[in-house]
């Protein structure tokens, strides 16, 4: 039996990746290559276009009608008229002007979107369409610009075995595309994953009642107990991000796997079924672990492939809370 999920990094699967040295501040690496400002701001620019049109044509209503704001607040009086609720009669008001007046109130709708990325090695992982970071990335900028779009704050931690970066949570596009940049290039200090320490993070930086994504592979991540405090505060959705591949192994034969986040190497038959079954176990016994925490922390999670239409995934999503 496995006792740590691994990775799959032969070059013909994950390809080669490309680094940039650090004393050029033209370029930042990225997840297979090397992009100069002008790619960046490009891709950025790409990621806008795609997510606003994503928002506008398939989440218009939805992500509004999914997170209810605050509660209601007092907008004005105005006269009653037949069919209003009784309740909400303002008798001071009628009692002046001699006939019945109603109070009127509106929503109190702005909202603070939290996106809690997973950035560690593991996430670097894709044997299909795109790498882990690649979905998340892309889903990132979509919820982003849904936020945005609606008049809602967002805001931004990245995490590996600690807090890599904070974005404290405003409005507006230039913030938007900033965190979206952010989203593109990030690069960890950290390879490996510790949620404890972002979900701690989180809860000390919050302040009111909050939406937080926490989007992740959730590999051999241990987050039980914090998961439960900040699932008591803010209303919370994992996005488990996973490849094909982290579910069953190619029958290829002699493979070498290497864990993204240790380093350690291991030569396995990858077409023992033994060794599939096993594999496969791992990974539903890890799916498992995860449903269990979020469902005791009264949280919501979903499960996306990196292959998989995710935007169907989080309308049908969307549209079941509403």
């Amino acid at each position: 039996m496995f006792k740590k999920k691994k990775n799959i990094t032969t070059n013909d699967i994950t390809g080669d990746s490309l680094s940039v040295k650090a004393d050029d501040p033209s370029s930042r690496e990225v997840a297979g290559g090397v992009l100069t400002t002008e790619e960046i701001l490009r891709k950025v620019k790409e990621l806008e276009i795609k997510s606003k049109k994503i928002t506008t044509h398939l989440f218009t209503g939805e992500y509004h009608s999914a997170f209810k704001g605050k509660g209601m607040s007092f907008r004005e009086v105005r006269e009653y008229y037949a069919g209003d609720d009784v309740r909400f009669i303002d008798w001071n008001v009628s009692a002046r002007f001699s006939h019945p007046f109603t109070k009127v109130f509106e929503e109190e709708r702005e909202l603070t979107v939290f996106l809690l990325v997973d950035v560690s090695a593991s996430n670097m992982f894709g044997t299909v369409q795109n790498k882990k970071k690649d979905l998340i990335t892309e889903i990132g900028a979509v919820l982003t610009f849904s936020a945005i779009n609606n008049n809602d704050k967002v805001g931004a931690i990245f995490f590996s075995d600690k807090v890599e970066k904070y974005i404290a949570p405003k409005k507006g596009r230039k913030h938007a595309l900033y965190i979206v940049r952010e989203l593109l290039t990030a690069e960890p200090v950290g390879k490996t994953t510790n949620m404890e320490e972002a979900i701690k993070f989180f809860n000390k930086t919050s302040g009111r009642r909050g939406i937080a994504f926490l989007m992740s592979d959730f590999v051999d991540a241990v987050y039980e107990n914090d998961l439960k405090v900040i699932g008591g505060r803010h209303d919370v959705i994992g996005l488990r991000i996973y490849d094909k591949m982290d579910m069953q192994l190619p029958e290829a034969g002699l493979l070498q796997i290497e864990d993204l986040e240790t380093g350690k190497k291991q030569w396995i038959d990858s077409s023992d079924k033994m060794v599939q079954y096993n594999y496969q176990q791992q990974f539903l016994k890890q799916s498992e672990l995860s449903k269990n925490y979020f469902r005791k922390a009264g949280a919501d999670l979903l499960h996306i492939r990196t292959d998989e239409d995710y935007v169907k995934v989080l309308q049908k999503f969307f549209i079941k809370r509403s």
